[in-house]
This record gives structure tokens, sequence and C-alpha cells, in this order.
């Protein structure tokens, strides 16, 4: 009990009701401070961590974690395939051609870039067969000049599977009656949505019609690389460049969507570190709060003085007080965070639909919706931070009770 007793009479001064409302305030503020920046800190880094694994799984879902190329054209391609698959570290690979152009439909009139695949190699390297929501990669047949459009893109030229759209390259062909650019008419038999910026910019068509509108039988524009592990795919297709001939260079995906995971990464950091000021703010509130609480109990802390209690002691009865503040305010904020990272989504869905509006516009954001990933790691970080901050705040408040001299005190009590 002896041992005990600067922490019950540091609950004592927390939890009874004090005469001078004012530090009561004060104290609730710094407690819902901490509530709120743990709660917020919780939150944003999971939105963020969110971001980051979507744009992983749909954006490189989509796009090639790397590319090998020629510097003129590739017409041995199956010889570079199977060298580049018996890699350890490449799980498939696929040709393609890669065409940009302009499709026009009920006299709308959209850019585009069409990608000439094999369908059961795409399938392969991509995830666009699981995004599906008409048709199937599988309609995509030699000859029949059929095309796969993003959701956004057939919604742009307003066409579903079944309407015909004419592709417009850009390559002038001459004819008796002047120059005209090229033409050819294709058949939507799918369309696809993944819920990123591809959905307006991307078709897929046959490969042998992406050769016949291109002229170019027999090649393709290259090998597209997956990997079992994207952070490999530059050094790794580096490397199979190199053991192929001077005549091939690699592509990763951290030069062509590079940049993307760098802003996430950033913003990331930028923003925790702005919310942990404000854990930072809430959790030296608890400053001014003790340091009144000690102003205002220099007579007890005199008589404890008289009757025996060390500066210890003293400065022990502060820390737990201060140290409960802390503790709930983190606790509190914790769970409310890990309560609104794991539902944001659904939060945010409920707010759209009451207010008829949607946050992420498709038409500007990479991503439809709000995701959230929590990670552990995050909230022992954040939860560790704020109590090692509420802890530290107790120190000099208690530190400067235990320098009270009872003679001083008592005078004019």
């Amino acid at each position: 009990m002896k041992n005990w007793y600067p922490a019950l009479i540091g609950y004592r001064y927390t939890s009874v009701k004090r005469s001078n409302h004012f530090i009561s305030f004060i104290s609730l503020i710094s407690m819902l401070g901490l509530i709120i920046g743990v709660a917020l800190l919780i939150t944003v880094l999971s939105v963020m961590n969110g971001f980051d694994r979507e744009l992983r799984t749909r954006i490189l879902g989509m796009v090639p974690h790397a590319v090998i190329k020629p510097y003129a054209t590739m017409q041995d391609w199956q010889s570079v395939d199977e060298l580049v698959t018996a890699h350890p570290k490449v799980v498939s690979a696929a040709p393609f051609i890669q065409i940009k152009g302009m499709l026009s439909a009920s006299g709308l009139v959209q850019g585009a870039q069409l990608n000439g695949v094999l369908p059961e190699e795409e399938k392969t390297v991509s995830i666009i067969e699981n995004h599906m929501v008409q048709g199937s990669l599988d309609d995509l047949q030699s000859g029949e000049f059929r095309i796969v459009l993003g959701d956004m893109l057939a919604r742009q030229l307003r066409v579903q599977k079944g309407d015909r759209v004419t592709v417009v390259l850009p390559e002038a062909s001459l004819t008796p009656a002047g120059v005209f650019p090229r033409l050819k008419r294709f058949t939507v038999s799918g369309i696809f949505r993944v819920g990123a910026d591809l959905d307006g910019q991307l078709a897929l068509i046959h490969l042998e019609d992406a050769a016949k509108v291109m002229r170019m039988q027999g090649y393709v524009n290259g090998i597209r690389l997956k990997m079992d592990n994207l952070f490999d795919a530059p050094y790794v297709s580096r490397q199979l460049a190199s053991s192929l001939d001077e005549a091939y260079y690699s592509i990763d995906w951290t030069l062509t969507h590079g940049n993307l995971f760098s802003a996430i990464k950033m913003e990331k950091t930028l923003i925790g570190l702005l919310l942990m000021v404000i854990v930072a703010v809430a959790a030296f509130n608890i400053i001014s709060t003790l340091v009144m609480v000690v102003t205002d109990k220099t007579a007890d802390i005199a008589i404890l003085r008289t009757i025996g209690a060390s500066p210890r002691a003293i400065m022990g009865i502060f820390i737990v007080q201060g140290a409960y503040i802390g503790v709930v305010g983190t606790i509190v904020g914790t769970i409310l965070g890990v309560l609104l990272a794991s539902n944001v989504s659904e939060i945010i869905a409920f707010v759209e639909g009451v207010l008829q509006m949607q946050f992420l516009n498709p038409d500007v954001y990479f991503i439809s919706d709000l995701p959230s990933e929590l990670r552990w790691t995050d909230v022992s970080v954040i939860t560790g931070s704020a109590l090692s901050l509420s802890l530290l705040a107790t120190l000099y408040p208690a530190w400067r009770a235990s320098k009270v001299k009872p003679a001083e005190a008592l005078r004019y009590e």
C-alpha cells in the first residue's frame, strides 16, 4: 500500500469533481484533442494505405510491370517470349501491338489507346478478365474485328455490346479521291470496368486484327511481363533486355506510373506528420492542465510533504494524473479510429447517398470510391507515439510539484 499511494492519490485527483471548473474544462479539451487526433491519424493513414493498395492492384494489374521492346520491330516474338518466361522472377509474358488512335460512334469522337492482344495470353498478365461487365476477352476472335472498351469510354461514345465503332488511325492512306485517314469498323464485344482512368482510355482488339490494321503482319511492338514481385521489375527487365542483344530495351512501371506511388508515399508522410502535430498539441495541453492543478493543490502537496511524502512520490501523483488523461484519450481515440478506418467506405457511400453527390468523380480521379486498409503496425506506432507524448508532457508539472516547499506553501493557509 505504501508503494501504491501516489497512484491512488493521482487517480483520486482525476476522478473527483473539481471546484475549479476551468481546470476540468482544460482537462476535457486535452482528452478530446487526443481522441480526435489519434482517430483522425489512424483513419487518414488507413485511407492512404487503401489508395496505395488500389493503385497497385488496379493500375498495375492493368498496365505492364515491365515491357521488352525492340528499337525497330520484333518479328520472332515467340523465341523472346520463351526466353523471358524462363526467368524465375517472371510469372508470365504476352505479346502486344500498341496503337494510338480515335474511336468514333454516333457522331462522337474519343481518343484511345488500342492494344492488340492474344486473349489467352492477356489473361495471365492482366486483371481485365476479372473486371468484365459485358462480354469476355474470349470474344476477341482473329478476323472478326471485335473490340473491348473501357466502361467510361463506352459511355462517352454511347455504345453497348453489339454496337459498331470506327477506329480512326493517325496515318493517311492515298486513294484516287485524295488523302484520307485510315479507318476500320469494329464491333463492340465487351466492356470492362476497373474503376480507374484506364476505363476512359483503353480498348483491346485481337493481336492479328491489330497487325492487319497497322499492316505489320508477323510483327509485334513488344512483350509485356508480369513479375512475382513488382519491385523487382526494374532490375529484372533490364537484365532480360541486356541478355537478348542490343536491339532490345526495357521499360518498367516505375518509369510509367512510379510518380503515382511516390506521390502517395510523400502525401502519407506529410499528412501523418501534420496530424501528429494535432496529437502533440493535445498531449502538451496536459502540461497546462497539470500546472494549474499543481497551483490549485499546493496546500495538499505541502501537507503530504510534512507527513513524509518524498519528492519522488509527489512526482508520481501528478504523472499518474496526466497519464490517466493520455491513456484514456489514446485508447478511446484508437478504438474510434479503428472503427472509422474499417467502415470508411460505407460511411462515405452513405454520406454520398444523403447528399446526392460523388466525392471521387471517376472522370477526374483514378479511383471512384474511398478505399481503406487498416495496418496494425500504423495503429501501434500512432498509439505508442500518443502515449509517449502524453507521458512526456507530465514530467515538467510533476517535477515542479515535487519542488514545492511545505513551509512557504502553508504560510498563508
